[in-house]
């Protein structure tokens, strides 16, 4: 505490005269331009990773960035869900996961939380798609891989979870609204986005292109990611990419 309360001064008294002007701006209203979508874990910091502004994500944190269903919870996710798309027009949404996530690592053990972890175990039920997923088709996976794949098909999971929310839904249909998949790789400092047309997590563009709306908009059934073999989890979750360019 006593280091966060010397923060607090410090901020007060070198940061704050450097955005003073901004900070008065936004007591005015806020004018975010995108949904962050991520993580509780204490690594993960989106402004920081974006080298965004105070003002410029309307941000979303739970343990493993999970997105329940529309009609499947009644919490603060889809209240925040439907304030971002009504209230303040967001136009982009970006669920970003991250590596050593320990949100997954329980997901693929969860009958060991159940009795230590009961709440944990509880929320984790909103992404069993992701768990059946993995269980069904990457059997031959284990350890380190198998964590990389759960993380990965997990972000996708809920860009499916997101399409089931009206509001989502409703500005998918009318083409304002794109959605992002992010994996965030902590010992590198890469993200790695989704690309629906190979089905890889690569380097975004400078220009990233969303996920397709009409293929959002169509009856959609999650298919595993098939091209991921342990080679390439490594080249893609381990900034082997960035080595050897």
């Amino acid at each position: 505490m006593e280091k966060l309360i010397k923060g607090l001064r410090e901020f007060q008294t070198t940061q704050f005269s450097k955005y003073q002007d901004l900070f008065e701006q936004l007591a005015q209203g806020q004018k975010p331009r995108i949904l962050f979508i991520t993580c509780s874990d204490s690594r993960v910091d989106p402004n920081l990773i974006t080298n965004a502004q105070v003002g410029d994500l309307f941000v979303i944190r739970n343990a493993g960035n999970i997105i329940p269903s529309h009609g499947s919870a009644n919490g603060g996710e889809g209240a925040t869900i439907e304030y971002a798309m009504e209230a303040l027009d967001i136009q982009q949404i970006i669920v970003c996961g991250h590596s050593h996530c320990g949100a997954m690592k329980g997901l693929l053990k969860i009958d060991q939380l159940r009795d230590k972890m009961p709440l944990v175990c509880q929320w984790l039920q909103h992404t069993e798609a992701t768990r059946r997923l993995i269980k069904d088709n990457y059997s031959h996976l284990q350890g380190e891989s198998l964590l990389d794949v759960a993380i990965a098909e997990n972000v996708l999971t809920q860009i499916e979870n997101l399409r089931t929310y009206p509001s989502i839904h409703a500005k998918l249909r009318q083409g304002r609204l794109s959605l992002h998949a992010w994996v965030y790789h902590i010992e590198s400092a890469e993200v790695f986005a989704y690309d629906a047309n190979t089905h890889e997590y690569i380097l975004p563009a400078a220009t990233p292109q969303p996920l397709d709306p009409e293929e959002l908009l169509a009856p959609y059934y999650h298919k595993p990611m098939g091209w991921l073999a342990p080679q390439q989890a490594e080249r893609i979750y381990r900034g082997s990419q960035r080595k050897s360019s």
